[in-house]
């Protein structure tokens, strides 16, 4: 298939700002060895901030045909500026059926949103919002059910909206679904969205934790206690609540 116009102009606008040194950290960074979670992910070397001022400038432009192709580039930065442009299209428009059409265009595009950072600075600010709004957690309780780690991920990372709007019960079903998850990177989802949820409502990460704190992962344990009193993290830590 030959490259869109606009999709060659994106390109070539994040060629130009790519750093030689971040193009060799970010394999590094990204963990993109045999066998770790972002085997084979190619890097240009671009800071968020300049892939943000770039989707800024074209997600008016283009077309979710076109972003499509840039989604499914090998490129880390080419993806996560389409999610990027994807992201503002979802929030700048009041039309349903253009929120529809970027909920499926998300969905349909799973594979490709394959490390952390474009779950975590997405989901919950298009799958999250729309499930919210349109009484739709299914969509968000099916990618928990699926045995792709980062469906699981992307399911809890979008409860984020959820937790902000002070509703806390889908972050509790997925975390303690997933709570003996075999990743690292689960652990961290699920202490970090437990976390929000006790800055939002200390009393309701209190009573979770109580009666899960003793099975969580350790790595766990530690992001969702981060933010309380030193002397009760401590009796946390040490098993005296």
């Amino acid at each position: 298939m030959n490259e869109s116009h606009i999709v060659k102009e994106i390109r070539e606008a994040l060629a130009v700002l790519s750093l030689p040194e971040k193009a060799e950290f970010f394999p590094r960074f990204f963990k993109t060895g045999k066998g770790e979670y972002g085997e084979g992910d190619l890097f240009l070397g671009v800071k968020v901030p300049d892939q943000r001022s770039v989707a800024k400038e074209y997600y008016s432009k283009i077309n979710l045909e076109e972003l499509s192709e840039l989604l499914s580039s090998e490129y880390h930065e080419h993806r996560l500026t389409a999610l990027f442009m994807l992201i503002s299209k979802f929030e700048k428009t009041k039309d349903p059926a253009i929120k529809n059409e970027a909920v499926t265009f998300y969905l349909s595009h799973l594979p490709y949103i394959n490390n952390w950072d474009l779950v975590d600075s997405s989901c919950y600010k298009i799958l999250g919002r729309y499930a919210f709004e349109n009484q739709k957690e299914e969509i968000l309780r099916k990618l928990s059910e699926s045995e792709e780690m980062w469906h699981k991920r992307i399911a809890v990372v979008g409860t984020m909206h959820y937790v902000k709007k002070g509703v806390f019960h889908l972050t509790k079903e997925f975390v303690t679904r997933n709570l003996t998850h075999s990743h690292d990177l689960m652990h961290k989802a699920n202490g970090w969205l437990l976390r929000e949820m006790g800055q939002k409502n200390e009393a309701e990460l209190l009573a979770y934790l109580n009666l899960y704190y003793k099975e969580m992962p350790r790595t766990c344990l530690r992001y969702a206690i981060e933010k309380l009193d030193e002397n009760l993290r401590q009796d946390y830590l040490k098993g005296r609540v």
